[in-house]
């Protein structure tokens, strides 16, 4: 047996707060990867993350290959020694991992299922890949170095306008790549290979909360999808402007779910100018720039306070609220819409479920719901409408 030697670091909180451990994607180190997140929960949590053999700042020598199961002991190991300099030898803690750090997440709820009292696993799976797809990702990067994959983790990690909004976070995560160990980086590779829990989800117990991006090639909702509902109690939610590195591309939502997991009260806008610039964030996110720059445009004396509620108590009140992803409001709103009758909002919002990533066939779903419970006349206009904007929205993108 091989346990690996895991090394962390300390990015956010005291030793007074609680522990969350938070785990790596493969290639990158935690520096990178989580210190945005932290620094919005080191009001609430003692943050430490770990890197893998060879990544970051783990430059410990991999002898020998190892197994997922012996890589969860590494970072076993590794949290008992953090929990000892806390004086809390044996306690329990927060958890949150991206893609291989949310596997190892998972092997660690299966071996230690007394130890971790909340998980956030993002962008990850119960089997992540197949063989044949790690066994050549190792040999390439054996033969050619990890500076062979930077191209191709530049298109698979981000979504769309991340690195144009953020090329310094962008460029130190793909710097983190290159600076990775080739003996480590395919030594995950290979555990990776044969890892698979899917048979043994139904055996977990501790809440998880699965958090998937809707870009992510890698991992997509439906993977996701999958895993929140192989556990005994799990829960999907969906990043709307995330592909595979969630708590870089979207830190401020990542650490608000992690805090409303763990059952803490998540930083909230406090001021009024707080919220609403919150809630105009958000806006412009679901709705896109242009519609907002429109109805900025056309404010006028007697609309500008009503658009000033709208951004302050729907946008910035309701819908930055961490109880419920974008995802599912937009298939609420929608059916109220129906509902009601409010049509041109139904086309606005169609529009919007399609950017907080719906599918057309999901959107489908939401009006035959609202058949049985709005009434039949009322999803006919609705799919008449639909037909109308999704089909041109799909001749313009096809026009882009």
């Amino acid at each position: 047996m091989t346990i690996p030697t895991v090394t962390g670091v300390q990015l956010g909180g005291s030793a007074a707060l609680p522990l969350l451990v938070c785990g790596p994607s493969l290639g990158t180190s935690a520096v990178a990867l989580w210190s945005a997140a932290a620094d919005l929960l080191g009001e609430h949590f003692h943050v430490v993350a770990w890197d893998l053999p060879g990544h970051g700042r783990n430059r410990a020598e991999v002898a020998d290959g190892f197994t997922m199961t012996e890589l969860a002991d590494g970072v076993q190991a590794f949290v008992d020694s953090v929990l000892a300099d806390r004086g809390e030898s044996g306690a329990t803690y927060g958890y949150a991992g991206v893609s291989v750090g949310g596997a190892v997440g998972l092997q660690l709820l299966l071996n230690r299922p007394d130890r971790i009292t909340t998980a956030v696993l993002a962008c990850t799976a119960a089997r992540l890949g197949d063989e044949q797809l790690w066994r050549e990702r190792a040999a390439l990067v054996r033969s050619s170095g990890t500076a062979a994959l930077v191209d191709t983790s530049a298109r698979r990690w981000f979504a769309p306008g991340f690195v144009d909004r953020s090329p310094e976070a962008a460029a130190a995560l793909l710097d983190s790549l290159v600076n990775t160990d080739t003996t480590g980086y395919a030594a995950v590779c290979e555990a990776l290979a044969t890892f698979d829990l899917r048979p043994d989800l139904e055996r977990i117990h501790t809440p998880i909360l699965a958090l998937a991006g809707a870009y992510d090639p890698a991992t997509p909702v439906a993977a996701m999808a999958e895993l929140a509902h192989g556990v005994r109690d799990g829960r999907l939610v969906v990043l709307d402007r995330a592909s595979h590195l969630a708590p870089a591309e979207a830190p401020a939502d990542v650490a608000r779910i992690i805090a409303a997991t763990a059952d803490v009260a998540a930083s909230a806008p406090v001021t009024l100018n707080d919220r609403r610039a919150a809630g105009m964030a958000v806006r412009r996110a679901v709705l896109g720039d242009a519609h907002v720059d429109r109805a900025t445009a056309n404010t006028t004396d007697l609309t500008r306070e009503f658009q000033e509620f709208i951004t302050d108590y729907a946008w910035g009140g309701i819908w930055t609220r961490p109880g419920l992803d974008r995802r599912s409001r937009s298939m609420i709103v929608l059916t109220a819409l129906i509902a009601r009758g409010h049509h041109e909002e139904l086309a606005m919002h169609l529009r919007a479920a399609r950017t907080n990533g719906l599918t057309i066939d999901e959107i489908k779903e939401v009006i035959l719901q609202s058949a049985i419970y709005c009434g039949v006349p009322d999803a006919n206009t609705a799919f008449r409408i639909a037909q109308q904007t999704l089909t041109s929205e799909n001749e313009g993108s096809t026009a882009r």
